[in-house]
């Protein structure tokens, strides 16, 4: 059956950070949180579910091992990163890259050929510019915008998979996964979690969530609330959920301004970067995506963010094993769903 959109108007914006839900277990079974750890820049939770501590807690070394390992390969604030490597030197030569760092790369370009460059990892040049210029405190002029867009664009990144390879076209282009690590990130931390035994689990890496495996308490679905952003809410954003949702071996990601942003002469700008017009999202205040594995859902909420809802609804109806949540921007605050989202609403 096709999917369809269902709009339901409501007081409350659904916002960015995702808080699991845990339980205590049955007798003969014993999850293990492995508490907040700081990796690739923000905040990362691992709970593991296993038949004993010693295999729990092994899946969750395990898991902060993988998430650091994606982070020291694929950071672009890492001097000696892989990425850090390609921007550096990609232009004058090609530079051989690991499987791992190649794969993200391929599956980048999927996606920014997918949503017709709204989502897009050369992006790098604008978020340089928008980083001095609020530094500087001063919005970027329009040369300046124009000679950044110049450098960003996914036709410019040649990828050889016989060789591994990356090389640029244009001179001074900048890669940024900062749409798809994370994600990719949390794939790979699943996979060591159930190499190591684990019957089921959970990573959480600042509010992208990959659930596996057997729940808490013996119920059918892990559970995810969704936050409000208007409330205010500490680090680890505990304040009550506005909207639950219940997964089973499934990944969410959500994408938004509110927490993120450039403030530059008292107004805000958003973290995520229009490559057509250099500018910062005027999209949904959130956008929150299910998914199968944590990369595709990171990467879809970022070009949703940018197409806005009415092309980013039609890209996700388009697009299998893919759910839509959006929040349009005040003053509407209204609530826009696939109607293949209402199953994982509680």
């Amino acid at each position: 059956m096709s999917k369809h959109n269902t709009r339901i108007a409501i007081g409350i914006i659904v916002g960015v950070c995702l808080i699991p839900a845990l339980f205590f277990w049955p007798k003969g079974r014993v999850d293990i949180d492995g508490g907040y750890r700081e990796v690739m820049g923000t905040f990362a939770r691992v709970v593991a579910v296993a038949s004993d501590s010693g295999i729990a807690r092994k899946s969750i070394g395990a898991a902060f091992a993988e998430l650091q390992r994606v982070d020291d390969l694929m950071s672009s604030y890492k001097s000696d990163s892989e990425i850090s490597n390609i921007n550096r030197n990609a232009y004058e030569a090609a530079v051989r890259v690991s499987e791992p760092t190649f794969e993200v790369l391929e599956r980048a370009v999927y996606f920014s050929e997918l949503s017709k460059g709204a989502f897009d990892i050369t992006i790098g040049p604008l978020v340089d510019l928008w980083r001095s210029a609020a530094e500087a405190n001063s919005v970027p002029t329009k040369a300046e915008l124009q000679k950044a867009r110049s450098k960003v664009g996914c036709e410019k990144l040649v990828l050889d998979s016989n060789e591994m390879s990356v090389r640029f076209i244009v001179d001074d282009m900048r890669l940024d996964l900062g749409g798809i690590a994370k994600g990719y990130a949390i794939d790979r931390a699943i996979e060591a979690m159930q190499k190591c035994g684990t019957i089921g689990g959970m990573v959480d890496v600042g509010g992208d969530i990959r659930c596996f495996g057997t729940p808490p308490r013996g119920k059918n679905q892990w559970l995810i609330g969704l936050q409000d952003p208007n409330k205010p809410q500490d680090w680890i954003g505990t304040s009550k959920p506005s909207l639950v949702l219940k997964l089973t071996d499934t990944a969410i990601a959500t994408s938004g301004g509110y927490r993120r942003f450039a403030m530059i002469g008292g107004k805000k700008h958003s973290h995520i970067i229009n490559t057509k017009t250099g500018y910062g999202s005027t999209g949904p205040a959130s956008v929150t995506i299910i998914s199968k594995t944590a990369a595709d859902a990171d990467a879809l909420a970022t070009a949703v963010s940018v197409m806005g809802a009415e092309k980013g609804l039609g890209l996700i109806e388009q697009t299998p094993q893919a759910e839509a949540i959006l929040v349009t921007s005040l003053p509407e605050c209204e609530l826009i769903k696939t109607s293949g989202a209402e199953k994982y609403i509680k």
